[in-house]
Parts: structure tokens; sequence; C-alpha cells
């Protein structure tokens, strides 16, 4: 009998706020916003795919894939470790970071795999479909005063 062991999904996740402070969000296929962020590449033979070589230089390259922004990634955030479970059967540990925006004068743009972007105060996050694990982060990276665009 082999034993095959059971993988977990890991997606790093990240919160940025723009100049006016408005953080930045994105509409995924499920119609939830979300926060920009990802899988990590393990590379492949050859180099046609160059493996990251940490979260925070995975969750670096898939902001800028994503919404064209340039960002420093920063601390994990408090409660910002989580499980969620987007379709039955089907779940993901989300590892959540603060991040600075340094292409401020860039405005963000939406990539191919999000059907739209937008940019919310904090105020009006609790009230937006998401789960409630990304509202936190947000919560949190604002709360711990973060560097703004």
């Amino acid at each position: 009998m082999t034993y095959t062991s059971p993988l977990w999904p890991v997606s790093v996740k990240g919160v940025a706020f723009d100049a006016r402070g408005r953080v930045l969000l994105l509409r995924n296929e499920r119609d939830e916003w979300e926060l920009p962020g990802g899988r990590l590449e393990i590379g492949c033979a050859g180099g046609a795919q160059v493996p990251d070589l940490s979260p925070e230089a995975a969750l670096e390259r898939e902001v800028r894939e994503e919404t064209g922004w340039d960002v420093e990634v920063g601390p994990l955030l408090d409660g910002g470790v989580w499980i969620y479970q987007p379709l039955p059967g089907c779940r993901v540990l989300i590892v959540t970071y603060g991040c600075t925006v340094l292409t401020p004068e860039r405005p963000p743009v939406v990539s191919h795999e999000h059907e739209r972007l937008g940019l919310f105060s904090v105020g009006e996050v609790p009230r937006l479909t998401m789960p409630d694990g990304y509202k936190r982060a947000v919560a949190a990276w604002y709360g711990r005063g973060r560097r703004l665009a």
C-alpha cells in the first residue's frame, strides 16, 4: 500500500493601501472581493518558470502580475494565517502580509485573473462580500499605522 501525504494549498495575500488610504481588492470568479496574491511557484525544468525563493518574493510577484503595483512585503499580520474553504471540500491555508506600495504614481490595473479591481476605504470593507479573514487582515494592517503608498 502506498502512502500519499495530504497536501494543503497555500496562498500568500497582501494588504496594500493607495496614497489616499484605500485598500486594493480584486473581484474573483466567485463574485467575492479578495486581496491580491496567490500560490508560490515551484519552478520547472529548463528555467521556463523560476521558483519563488520565499513567500514574500511570491507575494511581490503576484501583486505585480495582478495589479501592476510594485510592493515591499512587510510583516505577517496578526490573525493573518487562517483556513478558507472557497468551495465545498476545498480548503486553502491563507497567509497574509502587510504591504507598502512602491509605485504610488502608477494606477493599479486588473489582470486577466480577476473580474475587476476596486479601491475601498476601511469603512467600506465590512459591508463587502469577502471572507472575514480578509476583513480582519485589512483592519489589522490599517490599525498598525501601515505605511501608505
